[in-house]
């Protein structure tokens, strides 16, 4: 029995104590809501790989989930999740293993065509050579065991054992499915996977008919003496327990800015296609340009207007006794040919849906419908290795990918894209040199969910360790895979994100020219160099004036406030530095100017502005300065240098992303690359019967960058 199952059975078991026996009660339920989380997905893996699992046990497993649904969010997030898994579990046993293989080894079914595949990203001037090589060594030395045929052995095995319970003979099916050739094993593997894909599919599977079926397919395997023999009682004759083979996983160094891209491209489309797919070029999508408004293409037409005097085109032939083709002798032909969208196609890089907290169905997460005719079945998922530079990386990537699905729409209609982190920090040199705030994200998804702070955080200081450790290599030379197990189970269970909001920046080095555009997801830092701009060798300078340290800034930022009116606050100041941070500290957190700055559904975020401003005072002595840091959180901000000091612009804490030579710089939240920009529509709807410009203009959505964990932000 769980602990909230428990405390409830003792609650109820205990008479009434007064008045306060009932809060009291609630709030021992309250205590215990933390090991909600980590006990459902930990219940939910051991379900997923054991066979010897009773329907019993698995009804008492789905009841006490449904009992979580009256709990709040995420509680009540996980336990439906895991509630609708179950409920298919218990009609057909083995179901979620078999699903989980055949996705994660591409093992192609017409009956579960679904399948995943794990990016390993690591960027080698962040993270150490020892931690790469034993990475690789781990996912290679797993990849040698999972062979093909290997894991088609493990799901015909999985599914007899879990349907047939006691009446398997375990050690006899391990020698049959060893023993059988390529030809007859992708036979009964075949078998299995329509068998089990058939009736999970049904609207009310029954589970005696799915036994029935399974016991065919397990006689015809081992014959019909053999398998009424039952099962055999020496333990001898048991073999291993069946494993759950790790994902498929592909590593990348991280050196090319189009890297992300290109792989998602290669999922889709192997080297050896030379288009994506069928489906896609026939909607072609492929030509669609960037503007998501021309959805009319014209077309001149230079007849008369009445249809029958066109000529048919090859899609237009009709069968001449048809009712179409009289009632078509006096239409009129459309001078503008249509093209018919889905309604939510303006917000292609939705991927799965409006944000908020996914929930899947057995099924990989985002295989719904986005286009007609075209189904999600790949699933990337993307684990990037590092600090905060290495997420502004991605988040750099994510945005370029994003933008670039608005003049190719190739990727969207075909892929689930999920994102996934785990911290790995150089370790601290005895000077204490390294800078503590690389790993202020991972700090903050830690805070918000305390499953990830127990299972991914503690990796961050155990994995440079096991990656210095000498190899031991016994006789098999079997490697122990500590990370890769970890990354396996936080891809697996890791299935509730949490939006961050990626912010954009226009860094202008000449006011008279455009400006230069880049984004960052945790900190901008500005500078004051050295250097002072050319110019300022024309302007006069003041007799007597003395100059201070720092640069005169002119700040105009929109203040945040919870209630979302506007309300512009300009000043000016000497200031030597200002940091524009995007994640918030444990002190700004939840605070009632400014909600978190990433939530299930964020519908306003903020910058905590920190400017080091410069005081001067004058005494006895003369004149002196002294600093004084001042902060405020905004939506948006612009910052101009005023006496012509230059600035310097870091993002993201990355040395390479520097700007130099700054005069001027405005930062906001970025806007989907797809969302539509105010554009004049004409209507007559005056009584005159004059045009009238009619401005339509949509709210334009922010873009938002999710991280998966396991449980969301936990309020």
């Amino acid at each position: 029995m769980v602990p909230a199952q428990e405390g409830r059975a003792r609650s109820r078991e205990e008479p009434s104590a007064g008045p306060n026996s009932a809060p009291r009660a609630g709030e021992e339920s309250e205590d215990l809501w933390h090991v909600i989380i980590p006990l459902l997905h930990t219940l939910m893996y051991t379900l997923t790989k054991a066979t010897g699992i009773t329907e019993e046990l698995y009804r008492k497993t789905y009841a006490f989930c449904t009992r979580l649904l009256t709990l709040p969010t995420p509680y009540c997030t996980v336990a439906l999740d895991c509630a609708i898994r179950l409920k298919t579990e218990i009609a057909v046993p083995g179901t979620l293993y078999q699903r989980t293989v055949l996705a994660e080894q591409n093992l192609m079914s017409e009956l579960y065509p679904y399948q995943e595949r794990v990016f390993l990203f690591v960027d080698p001037e962040l993270v150490s050579a020892s931690v790469c090589s034993a990475l690789l060594l781990e996912i290679e030395a797993a990849q040698e065991q999972q062979t093909p045929e290997a894991c088609m052995r493990h799901v015909v095995s999985h599914a007899l054992q879990a349907a047939l319970g006691e009446a398997c003979q375990p050690g006899a099916l391990h020698r049959k499915l060893q023993a059988s050739s390529r030809r007859v094993l992708e036979h009964y593997f075949h078998s299995v996977v329509t068998a089990v894909e058939q009736m999970a599919g049904e609207a009310s599977p029954s589970r005696a008919e799915h036994l029935e079926r399974l016991e065919e397919i397990y006689c015809s395997l081992l014959g019909p003496a053999a398998a009424a023999r039952g099962r055999c009682g020496s333990d001898q004759d048991r073999p291993p327990s069946i494993p759950l083979p790790s994902p498929y996983i592909t590593f990348h160094l991280w050196t090319d800015q189009e890297q992300l891209w290109k792989e998602l491209v290669l999922f889709l489309c192997p080297q050896s296609q030379l288009r994506l797919s069928a489906d896609l070029e026939a909607l072609d999508l492929q030509g669609l340009g960037p503007d998501r408004d021309l959805v009319r293409v014209s077309m001149l037409s230079t007849d008369s207007g009445i249809e029958r005097d066109l000529p048919l085109g090859a899609d237009e032939l009709l069968n001449p006794s048809s009712p179409e083709m009289e009632r078509a002798g006096l239409q009129r032909k459309g001078g503008i040919k249509k093209r018919v969208w889905p309604p939510d196609f303006s917000m292609p890089g939705s991927w799965d849906g409006p944000p908020g907290l996914h929930r899947r169905t057995g099924r990989p997460s985002g295989d719904g419908e986005l286009l007609p005719g075209v189904s999600r079945v790949h699933t990337a998922r993307v684990l990037v290795l590092g600090d905060d530079r290495m997420l502004g990386r991605l988040a750099q990537a994510y945005h370029r990918l994003r933008k670039r699905e608005t003049q190719k729409f190739c990727l969207t209609p075909r892929l689930s894209l999920q994102l996934y982190y785990i911290p790995v920090l150089a370790p601290q040199e005895p000077t204490g040199s390294r800078t503590p705030e690389l790993g202020e994200l991972a700090t903050f998804l830690g805070r918000a969910d305390p499953w990830y702070e127990s299972t991914v955080n503690t990796l961050c200081s155990a994995i440079h360790k096991l990656a210095e450790m000498p190899l031991c290599l016994d006789t098999a030379r079997t490697v122990d895979p500590f990370i890769l197990d970890v990354i396996t189970y936080y891809v697996r269970m890791g299935t509730q994100p949490i939006y961050f909001q990626i912010y954009v920046v226009k860094i202008f080095s000449d006011l008279s020219r455009d400006s230069t555009e880049d984004i960052f997801l945790t900190e901008l830092k500005v500078k004051i160099q050295d250097s002072k701009s050319p110019k300022e060798g024309t302007s006069p300078r003041r007799r007597g004036a003395t100059e201070g340290p720092g640069a005169e800034l002119s700040i105009c930022y929109q203040k945040a406030l919870l209630s979302h009116r506007p309300r512009e606050v300009t000043v000016s100041l000497r200031a030597t530095g200002l940091v524009l941070k995007a994640i918030p500290d444990r002190d700004t957190e939840g605070s009632p100017d400014c909600p978190p700055a990433a939530a299930p559904v964020m519908a306003h975020t903020c910058l905590n502005v920190s400017v080091t401003e410069v005081v001067k005072s004058s005494n006895l002595a003369g004149r002196t300065f002294s600093t004084v840091t001042n902060t405020f959180r905004t939506s948006s901000i612009q910052i101009q240098s005023q006496d012509q000091r230059l600035l310097m612009l870091l993002l993201d804490k990355d040395n390479r992303r520097t700007f130099r030579d700054v005069v001027r710089f405005e930062v906001g939240p970025c806007p989907e690359p797809c969302s539509r920009t105010q554009k004049p529509k004409m209507s007559w709807t005056t009584s005159h019967g004059q045009k009238e410009m009619e401005t339509t203009q949509a709210t334009s959505k922010p873009l938002l960058m999710p991280i998966n964990t396991f449980s969301g932000i936990i309020q």
